[in-house]
């Protein structure tokens, strides 16, 4: 059976086309159209629902060891309200999943794809042994949406007397926003400037609706699945089980910005090893000089040897 976010009912009577993904039943488009949904991110703002997202809260004595070593980025560099993209590693390391990690009121919020959730928790418990730390499920308590687009911040400024333009880019803020307590992260999966936003899930609904009547004046829309897909892939941004997977690492995947080799982590060795010897591949973006689209598993030639393949590939609204 497939799971349904708070927000199911109201998609629905929005005229969302439901679509199956990661378990879920989640709007790809409304009736405006994926592009022109695509288009207002790029120029106005976009509201998603991602409330597919699983969020696990660490806390304890040992948290902060136990993240050391769970993950790849160095959190001695965060400080409170901190928001940074990370990558668990398998031994080998290649990808158990990609994460985002903040740093709120001395507990540790992790954001995980839909898709692993639960392969992520009994991956994470099982490396708890030994550590003084306790890992929590929140993702029934929160909802998340993602305010995203150039408009984002002034259509967000409407509902709160807290000064936006002060919470910087991969930050976060826990402040009143439309009468509820909301966690406001500067951080997204667009490439463009925005929110993700971390409301009760008893208020959610209400919330949704309070943000397309402040942004109706800014050109706001709700949008689905195929325009958030559109957008990270011009961002070049990864998405897992394309360009991240239990079968690529993350210096393939152009992801060495987020391994701190000053510390040690799961999957350091065999990083450090790829590191040294250069990796065999490396992610790069094509552009095709005709109309033709490469799919997904395409093979990549040069003067007829296969030199690669395609990890994910569409058509581009902005460069259509």
């Amino acid at each position: 059976m497939l799971h349904r976010t708070p927000l199911y009912d109201t998609h629905v009577a929005m005229g969302g086309r439901m679509v199956e993904f990661a378990g879920y039943e989640l709007p790809v488009q409304y009736p405006t159209g994926p592009t022109a949904e695509h288009h207002a991110v790029r120029t106005a703002a976009g509201l998603f629902d991602i409330d597919h997202m699983g969020q696990f809260e660490l806390g304890g004595p040992d948290a902060d060891a136990c993240l050391q070593k769970l993950q790849v980025w160095d959190i001695e560099q965060m400080g409170e309200g901190d928001a940074h993209y990370s990558v668990l590693c398998y031994a080998d390391g290649t990808v158990v999943d990609d994460i985002f990690l903040y740093k709120l009121h001395g507990r540790w919020l992790i954001i995980v794809n839909a898709s692993n959730r639960a392969k992520d928790w009994e991956w994470i418990e099982r490396h708890l042994q030994g550590f003084d730390a306790a890992l929590i499920e929140r993702s029934d308590e929160l909802a998340m949406l993602a305010l995203q687009g150039p408009k984002a911040e002034q259509i967000l400024q409407k509902l709160t007397a807290y000064p936006l333009g002060t919470v910087a880019t991969r930050t976060a803020v826990e402040t009143e926003i439309g009468g509820m307590t909301v966690i406001a992260g500067r951080t997204g999966y667009t490439g463009e400037d925005g929110f993700e936003l971390y409301v009760p899930v008893d208020g959610v609904v209400a919330f949704w609706n309070l943000l397309l009547d402040a942004g109706k004046d800014d050109g706001l829309l709700a949008c689905g699945l195929a325009a958030r897909d559109s957008l990270r892939f011009e961002a070049c941004m990864p998405l897992y089980g394309h360009e991240l997977s239990p079968h690529i690492n993350p210096l393939e995947a152009r992801l060495g910005w987020t391994v701190s080799w000053t510390k040690n982590f799961i999957g350091r060795d065999a990083l450090l090893k790829v590191k040294l010897e250069k990796p065999a591949r490396i992610l790069v973006g094509l552009e095709m000089v005709d109309k033709a689209v490469p799919r997904e598993h395409y093979d990549i030639a040069v003067n007829g040897q296969v030199v690669g393949h395609v990890t994910s590939g569409m058509k581009s609204p902005t460069l259509d």
